[in-house]
């Protein structure tokens, strides 16, 4: 078999650029819907009494925004782009390649379109009605098949470990999709599921955690494997490390759901699995975070001036801590303070802003300069964007932990009779400061999103870099 690496005009990179300009697209729309709710929770009058843009109907655009548009769009940009590179061939089919791109797209119009309008299936992370359910099932079927043929056609013998995550990634979505939105449709916008009560809740969470254990981990865990050693031009510190962190997250993951639903109707000991094998996956977590970082290992003065490289790290950090935080969160004596609270909402985006966003971010501005094989138009702006998003996520989880944990204290405390202390309206009250300032930290994310978008459209446009940004850069 011949190891021939293939000429740049043999790979398909088009489908790759349109799909790295809709990620950054979809980042700033997703950041923009994120904003405006949040200071709608701040300031509720700012919904003009209009309920297509209340919080309740805006809140599942954000997500599926962020989710499946951004993280979506960045997923297969650069499982193409990386399947392509470690496989040495292009891909198995462009137009397959074409309706993925196309398709994926016309899923997220019509998020865009249904959820304004009140229509949802009330899920967690799988909100979007039963039509467009099944565009998801038929378009994700099509990505992954590519994905595997370019693979099958490979012209090396080994099949790199990022690949393997990405592999992880779309068989397990395509499992949780399908089996947690089986439902009975009674019009063309409107069904039943098939489950009810208590067996619905543990399906929806055996999707929802596994929608972040999968889609926003095993996914985004292939872009580091991949990028990370590529911009420091290093070897992945241990590739056997690598290895062991696939399957333990692969066989781990799938049993964590039932820690979402503590102190509910479940069965005790389904939460009490969750939480243990929760606390378990610390070590492979840690492991493949520990691996990325030690990647820089005789390469650490790179990140005096790489700034795409201090996403990636820094990602890596948010990686380990968000790991470690969720597994404590869900033992039951400290979900019993964190339940219901802001404290869930700073983990989420310790995740989501500080992993999933800055990896994605190191990525793509990797990609833009391979791609178009053109130098960033301005490393300053990197570097300001770099500054600019780690601040605002460190102000957006912070508040929401002191908010989160402050709500738990002020929900148990009691007086000496057994009385609340608090009512409710008194504690939704002590949360206005920390919502202004989670609002002051999504603006910033959503201003690092705008300053992006700038600077990789100047840079395919091929215009020069100001004389005074390439010396600031340099200094």
């Amino acid at each position: 078999m011949s190891e021939r690496i293939p000429d740049e005009q043999e790979y398909n990179f088009t489908v790759v650029k349109w799909f790295s300009i809709a990620a950054v697209l979809y980042l700033i729309v997703g950041a923009l819907v994120g904003d405006f709710i949040a200071w709608e929770l701040a300031f509720p009058e700012l919904n003009l009494d209009n309920p297509y843009i209340s919080f309740g109907r805006l809140r599942p655009l954000h997500t599926n925004a962020v989710i499946f548009a951004f993280g979506g769009s960045t997923l297969m940009a650069t499982s193409y782009y990386i399947v392509q590179r470690t496989c040495h061939v292009s891909l198995w089919s462009n137009k397959l390649a074409w309706f993925t791109f196309w398709g994926w797209n016309a899923i997220i119009v019509g998020a865009v379109v249904s959820f304004p309008l009140g229509l949802t299936q009330g899920k967690e992370y799988a909100e979007l009605i039963w039509p467009i359910d099944v565009l998801i099932a038929v378009v994700w079927l099509t990505y992954m098949f590519n994905f595997v043929m370019t693979i099958v056609n490979r012209r090396v013998s080994h099949i790199y470990v990022a690949n393997w995550f990405f592999l992880s990634m779309m068989v397990m979505i395509t499992i949780l999709h399908v089996v947690n939105s089986l439902a009975v449709p009674v019009t063309l916008t409107h069904s039943y599921s098939i489950y009810s009560g208590v067996h619905d809740a543990m399906i929806q969470w055996w999707w929802g955690h596994n929608a972040v254990g999968f889609f926003l981990t095993a996914g985004f865990l292939g872009i580091m494997y991949y990028f990370v050693p590529k911009q420091a031009n290093r070897p992945v510190f241990s590739y056997r490390l690598s290895v062991l962190h696939f399957w333990a997250l692969s066989f781990g993951y799938v049993w964590l759901g039932a820690h979402h639903l503590q102190y509910t109707a479940l069965p005790d000991w389904t939460g009490s699995l969750g939480a243990a094998v929760s606390m378990a996956m610390i070590i492979p977590s840690w492991g493949g975070a520990i691996n990325g970082v030690m990647t820089l290992s005789g390469a650490w003065n790179k990140l005096r001036d790489d700034y795409v490289l201090r996403f990636l790290v820094v990602s890596l950090a948010f990686y380990a801590m968000s790991t470690f935080e969720g597994p404590v969160m869900s033992i039951k004596t400290v979900n019993a303070l964190s339940h219901y609270t802001d404290w869930t909402i700073g983990h989420v985006h310790s995740g989501a802003l500080g992993w999933v966003a800055m990896v994605s971010i190191g990525a793509i501005y990797h990609m833009v300069t391979k791609l178009w094989g053109k130098d960033i138009y301005s490393v300053s702006l990197v570097n300001t964007h770099f500054w600019i998003h780690t601040i605002g996520t460190i102000i957006y989880i912070c508040a929401m932990w002191v908010s989160g944990i402050m709500q738990g204290l002020m929900w148990r405390a009691t007086d000496d009779y057994g009385n609340l202390v608090y009512t409710f309206a008194e504690t939704v009250s002590a949360m206005h400061p920390y919502y202004v300032l989670r609002s002051v930290g999504g603006f910033l994310v959503l201003l690092g999103a705008i300053l992006m978008l700038y600077n990789i459209v100047k840079t395919i446009s091929g215009a020069r870099q100001p004389a005074t940004a390439a010396v600031a850069a340099k200094a």
